[in-house]
């Protein structure tokens, strides 16, 4: 495999305060690499590094070897291009039929026709389960509904990479493990690169290839689930006790990629 997103000594400072400090990381091109760790400490800030939402004060930014970080007018948006994004809140658009919010990013992104955009928009909602939703309106969904819906609009446009931010927040346990399902599933049927952004643990470890942990800007363990939770970094046992995840467990029966 080789890296397709790359952080080199990425520092941000916001508000007066240090968020990032010098981050070093490197996804691997189709892999599920998830960043965790407590409100506050640079999880989301990360992940909008990723698609030039922020800039670094120093540092590099790359995808695919390319500088996003100093990307400008249309290289930027082609390099935007690449991704496709869940945001914590599937932020969709309540006047528009889930149909029409998939549809979004065709209409606006490309010169598709009419039909074409409609036959897109078809096979991603079939995929997620959807296609009986499509003329729906979003208030009429349940939250994991309409995560999945914010999955669909993210794929629609075909991404490389999918960025995930905390895909779970605010879900039940049965439905956080349903869209964990779902994150597994997309990489394994679409090929994609996801980065998933989460505070909870049982689902870093049900999907993830890799897990990071950040802690004060600073990521202090990046190890895959196995390693992970034998780790004997005092930050990652103290997330994995207040989480009361032991070594093992039964996230060793529900990981498909990172053992």
């Amino acid at each position: 495999m080789s890296a397709i997103l790359e952080f080199e000594q990425v520092t941000k400072r916001l508000g007066g305060r240090t968020v990032l400090d010098r981050v070093d990381l490197a996804v691997e091109r189709g892999e599920i690499f998830v960043l965790v760790g407590a409100s506050g400490m640079g999880k989301s800030v990360s992940l909008k590094h990723m698609i030039r939402l922020l800039t670094p004060d120093s540092g590099a930014v790359r995808v695919d070897g390319e500088r996003i970080d100093e990307a400008r007018g249309r290289a930027l948006e082609r390099i935007r291009d690449r991704f496709g994004v869940l945001f914590q809140g599937a932020a969709l658009l309540q006047w528009m039929s889930v149909a029409d919010n998939v549809a979004l990013p065709l209409r606006e992104k490309t010169r598709l026709s009419e039909s074409a955009i409609a036959e897109r928009v078809h096979a991603c909602l079939e995929l997620l389960g959807l296609e009986e939703s499509a003329d729906a309106a979003p208030a009429e969904l349940s939250g994991g509904m309409r995560k999945r819906v914010g999955l669909a609009r993210a794929i629609v446009g075909e991404p490389e990479i999918i960025l995930y931010d905390e895909p779970t927040s605010g879900l039940d346990p049965v439905t956080s493990r349903h869209i964990d399902g779902v994150i597994g599933d997309l990489r394994d049927r679409l090929g994609v690169t996801s980065v998933v952004v989460t505070h909870d643990l049982h689902s870093a470890l049900a999907i993830g290839t890799r897990i990071a942990v950040i802690d004060r800007g600073r990521i202090v363990e990046c190890a895959s689930p196995a390693a992970f939770v034998r780790s004997r970094n005092e930050t990652v046992q103290a997330f994995l006790a207040a989480q009361h995840i032991t070594r093992t467990g039964d996230w060793e029966e529900g990981n498909r990629h990172g053992k």
